[in-house]
């Protein structure tokens, strides 16, 4: 597990403020996935370069527009795989990476409905207001909810 980012975790993140930092990007112009990735490693103080939000581009509207996982979800889990993710292989972290990772996907379904972004976007047009409404409300939750995973981890780490 990449223990390092879960030592130094900020636990006093004003989860509103996170939300609102996403929801206020996504509306600015980045996509779903960017705007998870980018208040996360705002509000964390993570050293990642814009790189991190690069390589989260081509999750929004369903892998480039092919209408598979939801972009948002998809940033969560970028992230969640950032703090618990492994870099050697072999490594027996990757079974905590998938919990925090299940966690998030079944809080998303049920939250938002599926995990599909064709699904969840259905017959509804690529740029009108009720779905980027939704997409708004998306980016938020899951936001929201993949800090309040790093944040418990961390406590648990700390308290072990």
């Amino acid at each position: 597990m990449n223990y390092n980012r879960l030592a130094i975790v900020n636990k006093n993140i004003d989860i509103e403020t996170l939300q609102r930092d996403a929801v206020e990007i996504f509306n600015s112009g980045f996509a779903c996935s960017e705007s998870v990735v980018y208040a996360i490693r705002r509000h964390f103080n993570l050293n990642l370069s814009d790189d991190a939000i690069a390589m989260s581009s081509g999750f929004p509207w369903g892998l480039g527009g092919g209408g598979c996982i939801c972009g948002a979800l998809a940033g969560g889990v970028m992230m969640l795989g950032c703090f618990f993710g492994r870099t050697e292989p072999g490594d027996p972290s990757i079974s905590k990476c998938f919990e925090v990772c299940r966690e998030l996907h079944d809080f998303f379904c049920k939250t938002c409905g599926a995990s599909c972004c064709r699904v969840l976007t259905k017959d509804m047009e690529k740029n009108s207001p009720e779905r980027k409404a939704q997409c708004t409300q998306f980016v938020s939750d899951t936001v929201r909810k993949t800090a309040e995973i790093i944040i418990r981890e961390s406590e648990a780490f700390h308290n072990r």
